[in-house]
């Protein structure tokens, strides 16, 4: 592990951080997706939605409404997948032409970075970038089998195929909600990742920034509270 870190032009402190920034990621994420009964996140409450939607949609005639749902969802992941494709294109042309970069290392930090070193911290940003954009395809082709899914269901709701094909329907959309969540946090800490240009001490506090920044939203956040608490009549 060292050799390889030198050969990088890393430091053992470097190492670890990148340790701590990864496990950090998938912690969160992990914790988010399997969260305790009485604080569920918002990614666990808007699941049971999902499937009280697949359960209204049976009886709902015509069902132009929830056409128009995948589409927007299947149009969300792929707005995301062509902006993820976009930067690491972007980054690929910064990775093979570090100079303006160690430039503004130099005015930020007075230090001149190796060109490997600094090729090295973008390939972390490379990382994240790449896995969000394979997890909002995937999202995208999960939703396209929801909607055939949603497609075959019949009808009729007192069809004896009504209600179990929809069950199905709802446990496909919610898959790919998980996988279009999964790529957005995989954005958010490739744009963290990016402190570790400036040190790696600026690479923990964006880890920790960032990780709290997801919590939170997951959490901690209004819609949270919208969702779990009932809203009171204004009209009276």
């Amino acid at each position: 592990m060292e050799t390889i870190a030198n050969l990088l032009g890393l430091r053992g402190l470097d190492v670890a951080a990148v340790l701590v920034f990864l496990g950090v990621w998938q912690g969160i994420s992990w914790w988010i997706e399997h969260p305790s009964a009485k604080h569920p996140s918002v990614t666990v409450l808007m699941s049971e939605y999902r499937r009280k939607w697949m359960m209204v949609m049976v009886t709902r005639e015509p069902r132009v409404f929830d056409a128009q749902m995948m589409m927007s969802l299947r149009q969300g992941t792929s707005f995301f997948a062509s902006t993820s494709l976009l930067a690491i294109g972007g980054l690929l042309a910064l990775i093979g032409n570090v100079d303006p970069l160690q430039n503004v290392t130099m005015q930020i930090g007075h230090l001149e970075t190796p060109a490997m070193e600094l090729q090295t911290k973008l390939i972390l940003v490379l990382v994240l970038l790449g896995n969000a954009f394979l997890k909002f395809v995937w999202a995208n082709r999960v939703f396209g089998y929801c909607s055939v899914m949603m497609g075959a269901v019949p009808n009729d709701p007192a069809d004896a195929q009504a209600v179990p094909l929809a069950r199905k329907a709802a446990e496909l959309n919610i898959r790919a909600a998980m996988n279009f969540n999964r790529g957005l946090r995989s954005m958010y800490f490739a744009l963290g990742a990016v402190a570790w240009i400036a040190g790696t001490w600026a690479l923990l506090a964006a880890c920790l920034g960032v990780g709290f920044l997801v919590w939170s939203r997951e959490f901690a956040s209004l819609p949270r509270e919208v969702i779990l608490n009932d809203i009171p009549d204004t009209k009276a």
